[in-house]
């Protein structure tokens, strides 16, 4: 099974460039598209065409914000939008698809950098997912996060880690809970399988700091302690462009 991963930064500019044929091509199974921008109905006709495969669809309330889609070849067992939280659930960002085997969250992570309200909210919104997933750990699911999380982990996952101590995505409080997930029963899979290897997955678009090599790994797949076994690669697509992020390629047996 083929899971992709994409942060797109706009699904309708990433239809009109043409960058999301590189997706089609690989033939996912499951495809998890972040950071969309846009409702449905606010595609083109041109553009609908352009799905290759069935989606279920998460967006914001607020117009051209936030929001995911999850693309399938096999229907979910059970496809369920957000939290059941108003809080968190108005800004589109988690689809939960049920697989045999595992559960799957397509989310986009909050993103700290607009003052103490919204790191205040981005790690709430860390708190109330790890209370649904201790859950779910609990009544025997095994479960799979993906998406664009926001936050670096540990020093080689950005190239500069000293300058960045006290910017949003990698500052203490936002670390600590990437790694407190890991001690409530998920595997980093990328790392775990990797350990020294230096990669990135998204860029900033100023100071033509991809081209530089200057990058942080945001995105990820935490996978449940007992799936681990069934991983057979994950891939960092770091040469495909038409986002700030690249695609991330997670292979189960």
């Amino acid at each position: 099974m083929k899971i992709i991963t994409w942060n797109v930064n706009g699904i309708r500019a990433a239809l009109d460039k043409g960058a999301l044929d590189w997706a089609w091509e690989q033939m996912p199974d499951v495809l998890c598209l972040q950071e969309v921008k846009a409702r449905e109905e606010q595609l083109k006709e041109g553009q609908y065409s352009m799905l290759k495969l069935p989606y279920a669809w998460n967006a914001a309330q607020r117009a051209g914000y936030s929001g995911v889609v999850t693309f399938f070849r096999e229907k979910p067992l059970e496809i369920k939008m957000g939290f059941d939280d108003p809080k968190f659930d108005t800004e589109g960002r988690v689809i939960q698809t049920l697989f045999p085997g595992f559960r799957l969250m397509n989310i986009y992570f909050p993103n700290g950098q607009r003052g103490k309200e919204r790191m205040d909210y981005k790690l709430e919104f860390y708190s109330r997912l790890l209370d649904l997933c201790d859950t779910l750990h609990k009544n025997g699911e095994q479960i799979i996060l993906t998406g664009d999380f926001n936050t670096a982990h540990m020093p080689i996952d950005l190239k500069n880690p000293k300058e960045n101590e006290s910017t949003s995505g990698f500052m203490p409080q936002e670390r600590a809970w990437v790694q407190i997930f890991l001690d409530h029963g998920f595997v980093d899979i990328y790392r775990h399988r990797y350990p020294d290897k230096v990669q990135y997955t998204w860029w900033t678009y100023r100071f033509s700091a991809r081209q530089r090599g200057i990058g942080w790994r945001i995105d990820y797949f935490l996978v449940s302690e007992a799936l681990t076994s069934r991983v057979q690669d994950i891939v960092i697509h770091e040469d495909v462009l038409g986002s700030d992020h690249c695609p991330v390629e997670l292979v189960l047996t």
